[in-house]
């Protein structure tokens, strides 16, 4: 007896987290589809997987699309915390609308939602290490708000519609395919600045502590909490070690050495949407979902180092 794959849809597929992330559905026997706003995936995607070219606050699209499908992974945002700082408003309109339109037809029609929120932005400053996902939600820049404010309405719509959807917050991915100078990132942008002979720039004295997660680790992570994750709950994804951007450019140097490359450093006022320490505990998806990170950081920073000087021509 052949038994139907189950049908996923991953919105916002294309970029750098989707490019890890669709592989590893594929490999669990998911027919997955994926929904970006560019006419040809700027990441390259499985052969089995179907890329549709569009935009998912579009009713008519997101409904034909949600209308074939079982399960759908959001990870399309609008913004960085960078670009939200700047002009609020924008994050909020680009991202909360479409959004909750999106959370109306899910719940209109019985499906499952991942929705991918921000480990890093949600809690603002800490109070307690690491953070577990009770920690108050206190965020200090608007993209926080903003991905905060989603986490509350898909709450909202599984209280009053049954919308069927678990929220996973993750830590800071890097790794292999993340490009530089694009306001995340702090690991590629950091590389990338030493193999062009630019200083790398740190807000304040050592920089922000934060939590850095292998990408594909962070694929593992979201397909773990799809699978196993309870209904109406958050997860966050983080490797639990908390490391300072001084220690991240201190580990990755003597790789800068082997190419003749030497780090410079420039100190900048720090930010006032930076929180200065974010590490995240994810006890609750290792005891709900069986998940734990595999690439440990050296190996990670080793990865991420061997693939930017195989593409250095694409970003210099």
């Amino acid at each position: 007896m052949n038994i139907k794959a189950i049908s996923t849809l991953v919105i916002g597929g294309a970029g750098y987290i989707g490019a890890h992330l669709v592989p590893q559905l594929v490999q669990t026997g998911r027919q997955v589809t994926v929904l970006g706003r560019n006419i040809v995936p700027r990441y390259k995607l499985p052969a089995d997987a179907t890329y549709v070219a569009g935009d998912f606050g579009r009713h008519d699209l997101i409904c034909h699309l949600l209308d074939s499908h079982q399960e759908v992974i959001h990870l399309a945002y609008a913004t960085v915390p960078n670009t939200s700082f700047e002009n609020p408003l924008a994050d909020l309109l680009q991202n909360l609308p479409p959004t909750v339109q999106l959370f109306s037809e899910v719940a209109n029609r019985g499906i499952k939602l991942v929705l991918v929120s921000s480990g890093g932005t949600v809690y603002g400053e800490a109070v307690e290490l690491p953070i577990r996902e009770t920690h108050p939600t206190r965020p200090v820049s608007p993209y926080g708000v903003t991905k905060l404010t989603l986490e509350n309405y898909a709450y909202l719509y599984a209280t009053t519609h049954g919308l069927r959807y678990v929220a996973v917050r993750p830590a800071n991915a890097y790794g292999v395919g993340q490009r530089p100078f694009v306001g995340q990132g702090f690991i590629s942008t950091g590389m990338a600045s030493v193999m062009r002979g630019m200083p790398i720039k740190i807000f304040g004295q050592h920089g922000t502590v934060r939590d850095y997660l292998y990408v594909s680790d962070l694929a593992s992570g979201i397909v773990s909490a799809l699978e196993h994750g309870h209904l109406s709950e958050a997860y966050n994804i983080g490797s639990g070690v908390g490391i300072s951007n001084l220690d991240v450019i201190m580990a990755f140097e003597p790789l800068m050495y082997k190419i003749g490359c030497k780090v410079q450093l420039e100190n900048l006022p720090e930010r006032a949407f930076d929180v200065k320490v974010n590490v995240l505990d994810s006890t609750k998806l290792q005891k709900h979902a069986g998940w734990q990170p595999t690439v440990d950081f050296k190996k990670g920073l080793w990865l991420t180092y061997e693939w930017l000087k195989t593409v250095k021509n694409e970003w210099s």
